[in-house]
C-alpha cells in the first residue's frame, strides 16, 4: 500500500468562482499499474471515510479479494474537505490562516476536476472500473460525465443523480445540530464537536432503518410495575440509546465538525444536470457500461433513485440487493455486491431501453 500526497500550484476554479491557487489530496494506490494500463480500478469514499479502501471495505479490498492488488492497480482519493490528508477546513489558506468556517465550497463535480491532475500524474489514460457507494457513487457519476471516454465499466451504488429534498432535509438537521453547539463559531479544531455527535446519530436514523434497530438494539424489559426507575434506565441504555450515542462519540474521535459540516453542504448541491441542458442528457454522454445497484432497504437513497440512473445511461442495467441494515448496506453486503460485479465484467450489459426489474 501507498499513501501520498499530491501537491499542485495550479489555479483549480470551483463552480461557485472562487479560484484555489493550489490544493492537495491524500490518495492511497494498491497494487501496479499494468504495461497495457487498462487494469485501473479507482474507488471512490463516502462521507466519512478515508483514502484506504482496506480499512473500510475490507470484504472487497485487498489480498485475495475480488480487488486484488495483484491483479488491479487501485486508486483511491480522500475527498476535498475531509480531514484525512487532503484540503480541509483546519488547513491554512494562502494568507497563512486556518480556514474553519471559511472554507470554500467543493461540489462533487468540483472535486473530480480536482482529480484530474493527479490521474495525468499516474499516467492513467483508462479507468477499467470506477467504483462508489453514497456520495462516492455522485463523484463517479460526475467524472463518467465530465470524461465520458474515461471508464470502462462504472459501478454508481446507493447513490443517486441529484441530492433530494430529503435527503437535503437530512444534511441540513444535522448541520443544525451543529450549529446549535455553543462552541461552533469559535475559531477552534474543537469547535462544534458535540453538535457533531448529534448530527451523526441522526444521520444513523437515515442511513439505517427501523428493522434494522428492531433487530440489533431491542430493548429487552420495559415493565414498569415494580420495577426499580434506574434498572429501567439501565436497561433503555443498553439498546438503541446506548448505540446512538456511542456512534456519536465515536465519530467525535477521528473526526471534525468542520468536515462534517462542509463535506454534507457539498452531498445537498450534488445535481449532474447543473449547467448542462437536463439531468436526463446528462446521464445519457456517460459512455461506460453501467451497473448501477440498488439497496431495497435504504431510506435515504431509494432504488427508485437507482432506476432512474440506470433508464438514462445508454448501456446499463438496475440491479438491488436486499440487507437489514440500509443505506449502509454498500459497506457490508460485499458478499452480494462481488458477486453481481463477477456477473457483469466480462459479460455484455444488454442497451437499456426499459430499466430491469428488481431481483
Amino acid at each position: 500500500m501507498s499513501e501520498q500526497i499530491f501537491k499542485t500550484e495550479n489555479v483549480l476554479t470551483l463552480e461557485s468562482g472562487i479560484k484555489l491557487r493550489g490544493y492537495h489530496l491524500a490518495y492511497t494506490t494498491l497494487g501496479t499499474l499494468n504495461s497495457n494500463g487498462n487494469n485501473v480500478v479507482w474507488i471512490f469514499h463516502a462521507l466519512t471515510a478515508n483514502s484506504n479502501p482496506e480499512e473500510w471495505w475490507p470484504g472487497l479490498t485487498g489480498s485475495g479479494k475480488y480487488f486484488d492488488p495483484a491483479k488491479y492497480f487501485i486508486v483511491c482519493v480522500n475527498m476535498p474537505g475531509s480531514c484525512y490528508g487532503s484540503i480541509g477546513p483546519l488547513d491554512k489558506d494562502e494568507n497563512g490562516l486556518i480556514y474553519y468556517h471559511d472554507f470554500p465550497h467543493f461540489t462533487t463535480r468540483d472535486m473530480i476536476r480536482a482529480y484530474q491532475p493527479l490521474r495525468e500524474l499516474l499516467s492513467i489514460q483508462k479507468i477499467h472500473i470506477g467504483i462508489g457507494g453514497s456520495m462516492g457513487g455522485q463523484q463517479l457519476l460526475e467524472w463518467a460525465i465530465e470524461e465520458p471516454d474515461l471508464f470502462e465499466y462504472i459501478f454508481p451504488i446507493a447513490t443517486n443523480a441529484w441530492h433530494s429534498s430529503w435527503g437535503v432535509a437530512f444534511n441540513t438537521t444535522q448541520r443544525m445540530s451543529i450549529e446549535s453547539d455553543g462552541t461552533w463559531l469559535q475559531k477552534d479544531p474543537k469547535a462544534g464537536i458535540n453538535g457533531m455527535k448529534a448530527a451523526r446519530a441522526c444521520a444513523l436514523l437515515s442511513y439505517r432503518n427501523y428493522e434494522t434497530y428492531t433487530h440489533t438494539q431491542e430493548i429487552t424489559s420495559l415493565n414498569l410495575n415494580g420495577t426499580d426507575n434506574n434498572a429501567l434506565v439501565e436497561d433503555i441504555k443498553r439498546g438503541a440509546d446506548s448505540y446512538q450515542r456511542y456512534q456519536g462519540d465515536k465519530l467525535s474521535k477521528r473526526f471534525n465538525a468542520f468536515s462534517y459540516y462542509f463535506l454534507s453542504r457539498g452531498m445537498d448541491t450534488h445535481n449532474v444536470g447543473r449547467g448542462r441542458e437536463s439531468v436526463e442528457a446528462a446521464l445519457q454522454k456517460i459512455k461506460a457500461k453501467a451497473l448501477v445497484i440498488g439497496i431495497t432497504t435504504d431510506i435515504l437513497f431509494p432504488v427508485n433513485e437507482q432506476q432512474f440512473i440506470a433508464k438514462n445511461i445508454k448501456e446499463s442495467s438496475f440491479k438491488a440487493i436486499n440487507s437489514l441494515y440500509g443505506h449502509d448496506g454498500f459497506l457490508l453486503e460485499f458478499h452480494q455486491i462481488e458477486e453481481l460485479l463477477k456477473n457483469c465484467i466480462g459479460t455484455n450489459i444488454h442497451t437499456n431501453n426499459a430499466v430491469k426489474e428488481i431481483d
